[in-house]
């Protein structure tokens, strides 16, 4: 018998699965739960247990893990009859890797406190790839101790884990992690569209772009779909979306000017209003051809 705690996984998306599965390889016992069965049959195929329920997952884990898309989603997985609150047993550690709002994730922890269950908000960075290859930056919110609990589990699944403060920290560090990527994206995919309709050649360029001060893990990520008008998505447009609206909106709370960003949460939503919303965000290079007179396939 393995004395490693049993997991509980709920959300089995384009991160969940493959960080699901980083835990079975790395010994970990992992019974998952997420509404598309084609999901739940490749985590049995790889090693894990599928559950009919939320309820049926949880209640003889030790950790929790979710990874669903927003606040209402983590809403709707923790509170109610059929939730986990309800129904996982008081001590679990419950480690929601879901990127949500400062305020969701202080909310979850304080009424699971009242049902003895411990809480850590662990949203992550690194999109698909970092995922499938186990070196998510990992940005956490919550005590020492249930940090000091989990880090063995966060390591199966990343790279860099820290622990940003009190709850909701974590989110916090991936709202400015999301605003710092979405004008990263926003500004390579400028200089694709000027370097493109200056005759360069564009692979050599973005060569020696990276090499420099310019270069970025964004651009070492995403040169191929630009390059490639790749737009498979690793991060969709819709979630980056949310994610803008989500710093946005603390920075508001908080008093603080984002002028940059700002003009870019416009862009990703006028791309998403423009039927592209389920592409991968790399495609912010679509809204600037747009923009420069380019034809744009699809």
């Amino acid at each position: 018998m393995s004395t490693l705690p049993k997991i509980a996984w709920i959300g089995l998306g384009i991160m969940g699965s493959p960080m699901a599965e980083n835990l079975i390889k790395a010994g970990y016992s992992v019974t998952g739960f997420t509404l598309e069965q084609e999901k739940l049959d490749r985590l049995a195929a790889n090693g894990g247990t599928a559950a009919g329920s939320i309820a049926e997952a949880v209640k003889d884990a030790d950790v929790i893990v979710t990874m669903v898309p927003a606040s209402p989603q983590v809403e709707a997985i923790a509170y109610g009859p059929d939730g986990i609150l309800e129904n996982a047993r008081s001590g679990a550690l419950l480690i929601d890797m879901s990127s949500i709002t400062p305020q969701t994730s202080i909310d979850l922890a304080k009424n699971a406190k009242e049902k003895g269950i411990r809480v850590l908000d662990a949203p992550v960075s690194g999109g698909e790839a970092g995922a499938i290859e186990a070196v998510l930056s990992i940005m956490v919110g919550g005590e020492q101790a249930d940090f000091d609990a989990a880090r063995p589990v966060l390591e199966a699944l990343g790279k860099t884990i820290v622990l940003c403060g009190p709850h909701g920290s974590g989110q916090t560090v991936k709202a400015a992690n999301q605003l710092i990527v979405a004008i990263n994206i926003q500004a390579c995919a400028e200089a694709v569209v000027f370097l493109e309709k200056s005759g360069v050649d564009l692979t050599a360029a973005l060569d020696v772009l990276n090499g420099g001060l310019a270069g970025s893990t964004v651009l070492t990520r995403k040169k191929d779909n630009f390059l490639q008008r790749d737009y498979k998505p690793g991060f969709r447009i819709d979630l980056h979306h949310k994610d803008m609206g989500i710093v946005t909106d603390a920075a508001r709370t908080v008093g603080a000017a984002l002028p940059v960003g700002s003009v870019v949460a416009n862009l990703v939503a006028s791309l998403r209003a423009q039927g592209d919303g389920g592409l991968d965000h790399s495609a912010l290079l679509r809204g600037v051809q747009r923009l420069s007179g380019q034809s744009v396939e699809g």
